[in-house]
């Protein structure tokens, strides 16, 4: 399974929300740069990197952060904050981004998504889908979580049988540190078979990294807040 550690970025600095909500930030003192070395230092190949400005802005705002961050990390980034456009991919990609992810526009305007698949390839997009559970149904949200879709995470799945790599996210767990939905997790290992997923939201403990089903997990406030050595992690997974 491949770690993905977590860096969320408000006004160029790092924070963590709980359950999405920019009034609940917690800010930490670390260079985002310096960071992305420790992580790379502690054996990850990849990191999660979030421009939160641009997801509440709708369009990326941390661009040029995030391209000398890119330029400079001893590792591979994954970008998601705001991003709607193929032009807007196209930038981050040449800016040294290996990976972009796109998450309400999967919901909301499949076709463009379809593109950007079919003009950078499955492996260079994730579709980050997030759900709230109702009644044992993982429903997608959109906008921030503000917004229900009335669409299943099976549903909207079913609509890019040519992705690669798909990140869930239960809004419930996520920045709650209360352990991960394993159930939908489980079943969304059992149902989309030729997915790389990545399990987000709830992670909290080396116990629950090692009983996930899924191909890789975004480890974010856990290991900010010292409960995970990410390093030990890394190989408790490989």
């Amino acid at each position: 399974m491949i770690l993905y550690p977590a860096m969320d970025l408000m006004g160029g600095r790092v924070v963590r929300l709980a359950q999405g909500r920019f009034d609940e930030a917690t800010h930490y003192p670390a260079d985002p740069a310096e960071a992305l070395a420790g992580f790379a230092a502690s054996g990850a190949a990849w990191a999660h990197v979030v421009d939160l400005d641009g997801a509440r802005a709708g369009v990326p705002v941390q661009h040029d952060l995030l391209a000398r961050l890119a330029a400079e990390a001893p590792l591979d980034l994954q970008v998601a904050g705001g991003i709607r456009t193929a032009d807007q991919v196209a930038r981050l990609l040449d800016a040294g981004v290996e990976r972009v992810t796109v998450g309400s526009l999967a919901v909301t305007d499949p076709d463009l998504v379809r593109g950007f698949l079919e003009r950078f390839g499955p492996e260079r997009i994730t579709l980050a889908l997030d759900v709230g559970m109702e009644a044992g149904e993982p429903l997608v949200l959109t906008r921030g979580w503000t917004e229900g879709s009335g669409r299943s995470l099976w549903e909207i799945a079913a609509l890019y049988p040519e992705a690669r790599h798909i990140l869930v996210t239960d809004v419930s767990r996520d920045g709650m540190l209360s352990g991960p939905n394993l159930a939908l997790l489980d079943a969304a290992a059992r149902r989309l078979p030729g997915v790389a997923l990545q399990a987000s939201g709830g992670v909290a403990s080396l116990g629950d990294l090692i009983r996930l089903p899924t191909a890789g997990a975004i480890v974010g406030k856990a290991l900010w807040e010292g409960r995970i050595d990410l390093a030990e992690a890394i190989r408790a997974c490989a």
